[in-house]
């Protein structure tokens, strides 16, 4: 199973169940980076912000796990955008 593979199994089995769907779940990580950090945080960013993480894991030791993680918050990011423009229709 190649990295997407992984990182797509990830979203939408394990984590989802357990964290709901990731706009969800990263609007909560938003809401309390936002308190934290004393600026407003989207839920978007928040996922940015994760893969920007792995980016920098990965630059440090390359690892496979940082590139499926890397890949599913791209694929979470993705999810939020399509939720958000469900709801809030411009």
């Amino acid at each position: 199973m190649n990295i997407l593979e992984k990182a797509n199994e990830l979203v939408n089995g394990d984590r989802n169940d357990a964290y709901g769907h990731p706009h969800e779940d990263f609007s909560r990580t938003a809401r309390l980076w936002s308190v934290i950090l004393d600026t407003d945080v989207t839920a978007e960013q928040a996922a940015l912000c994760m893969a920007a993480l792995k980016i920098s894991r990965q630059c440090n030791k390359p690892k496979e796990d940082n590139m499926v993680d890397l890949a599913g918050y791209a694929q979470v990011v993705q999810m939020i955008v399509e939720y958000e423009d469900d709801i809030l229709p411009f």
